[in-house]
C-alpha cells in the first residue's frame, strides 16, 4: 500500500488504536520518552570516554520500535540490527542491564561481552542486536520458520535499515519466506541515510524500498514511522497475516536518525547532511513531541504530566549509570562461559547434541 493511499487515515481510530486505555497511552508515550533519555545518557557517557566500541543511537526512530512491538502476542519474536537500544527498551528490558552492557560489565543484559550492538533477551522473545548489515534477515526467517515447525501461531519481527535491503542473505530470505509461507513480518526503518550514504544515492526506488516485495509476491505496505498510532495500526495488519496465513509481509516505515550513524559519525551534521534538514525534522516530525500532542488534543496528557514523564525518565538513565558505573567487570574466566548456551546449561540439547529438530 503506497503511502498516498493512507494519508488521510484517522490512524487513532483503527481497532487496534480505539481499544487502548489512557493508561496504554500513556505507556507508549513513556517508553519512548525512556529511550530517548537512555540514548541521550549514553551519548554523554560514551563522549566522556567511558564506554568502548560503537553507539548506535535509536534517537528520532522511537515511534517504530514501540508501536511494532506492543503488539507482541506470547509467540512473537523481535530480531533487529546493530541500531538495537530501542527495541531493547521497548521490549521491556531494564535501563540498569542494558547500560551495564554498554560499559562491558558482568551485570550487563550479555555480561559485559555484547555491547552496544548486542543485547539479547530470550526471556521477551528478543534475539538481537546483530553488528553485520542485513546479517539478523536470515535469522529472523529461522524465528519465523521455528513458529512454524513447531505449530505455535505466532511472528518473528524482524527490523533492517533502508541500507540493509540491497544484501543479498535479505533477498534469499524472501524468496524462502514466500516459498515456505513463513510467518516474518520485515520491517524496514528507513532512515534517509545508509551510514553516510543517502537513500538516492544508494539505492534504486520506484514507489519505496518495501515494493520489492512484489518480486517475491509478498504483501508490503509503506507507512509514517513517526505517528505511532500507524505504526500500530499497520503493523498488526501484517501480524493477523501472519497469525491466520502464515504469510510474510515487507512493511517500510519513513523515519529519520537526529545523530550520526554512530557517535564517531562526526560528519554527519554540516557534511553528508545540512544542519537545517536535521533541524526540521527535530521540530516538525519528532514522534515523541507529535504524540504528547496527540493525547493533549485527547485530554489524557497535560504539559505538566509529559514534564514528570521526563524527569522520571531522566533519572531513570542516570541511576542506571550509575549502576552501571558500581557494577564489575567480567572476570578473565568468564571468556570460557556462554559460548554454547546449550552445553553450559547441560540442557538435553546440551547432552544428547540434538536441538530443535525430533530426529
Amino acid at each position: 500500500m503506497p503511502k498516498s493511499a493512507a494519508t488521510s487515515v484517522d490512524f487513532a481510530a483503527a481497532p487496534v488504536n480505539a481499544t487502548l486505555s489512557k493508561e496504554d497511552k500513556l505507556g507508549l508515550l513513556r517508553s519512548m520518552v525512556r529511550i530517548r533519555r537512555f540514548e541521550l545518557q549514553a551519548a554523554k557517557i560514551y563522549n566522556a570516554g567511558k564506554m568502548g566500541g560503537f553507539l548506535h543511537l535509536y534517537n528520532g526512530q522511537e515511534s517504530v520500535a514501540v508501536g511494532a512491538t506492543s503488539l507482541m502476542g506470547d509467540n512473537d519474536h523481535v530480531i533487529t540490527a546493530y541500531r538495537n537500544h530501542g527495541h531493547a527498551l521497548a521490549v521491556g528490558m531494564s535501563m540498569n542491564e542494558c547500560m551495564a552492557e554498554l560499559y562491558g560489565k558482568a551485570t550487563g543484559c550479555s555480561k559485559g561481552k555484547g555491547g552496544s550492538m548486542h543485547f539479547f533477551a530470550p526471556d521477551k522473545n528478543y534475539w538481537g542486536g546483530h553488528g553485520i548489515v542485513a546479517g539478523q534477515t536470515p535469522l529472523g526467517l529461522g524465528l519465523a520458520f521455528g513458529l512454524k515447525y513447531k505449530g505455535l501461531t505466532g511472528a518473528a519481527m524482524c527490523f533492517l535499515g533502508d541500507g540493509a535491503v540491497n544484501q543479498g542473505c535479505f533477498y534469499e530470505s524472501l524468496n524462502m519466506a514466500a516459498l515456505f509461507g513463513l510467518p516474518v513480518i520485515y520491517i524496514i526503518e528507513n532512515n534517509k541515510y545508509s551510514m553516510g550514504t543517502s537513500l538516492e544515492r544508494s539505492s534504486v526506488v520506484d514507489k519505496c524500498l518495501a515494493q520489492r516485495a512484489e518480486a517475491f509476491k509478498i504483501d508490503w505496505a509503506q507507512a509514517d514511522g513517526e505517528d505511532v498510532y500507524e505504526v500500530r495500526a499497520v503493523t498488526q495488519k501484517a501480524i493477523d497475516r501472519a497469525h491466520k496465513e502464515s504469510k510474510p509481509t515487507v512493511i517500510e516505515f519513513d523515519t529519520y536518525r537526529y545523530y550520526g550513524h554512530s557517535v564517531a559519525d562526526a560528519k554527519h551534521k554540516g557534511g553528508y547532511r545540512k544542519e537545517e534538514e536535521i533541524e526540521k525534522y527535530k521540530k516538525e516530525h519528532d514522534p515523541i513531541q507529535l504524540f504528547k500532542s496527540h493525547l493533549i488534543a485527547e485530554k489524557i496528557l497535560s504539559e505538566e504530566q509529559f514534564e514528570a514523564i521526563d524527569a522520571e525518565e531522566k533519572a531513570g538513565a542516570a541511576a542506571a549509570s550509575e549502576f552501571a558505573e558500581e557494577s564489575p567487570a567480567p572476570t578473565e574466566a568468564a571468556i570460557f562461559e556462554d559460548v554454547y548456551f546449550e552445553v553450559d546449561r547441560q540442557t538435553e540439547a546440551g547432552r544428547t547434541g540434538r536441538h530443535f529438530f525430533n530426529n
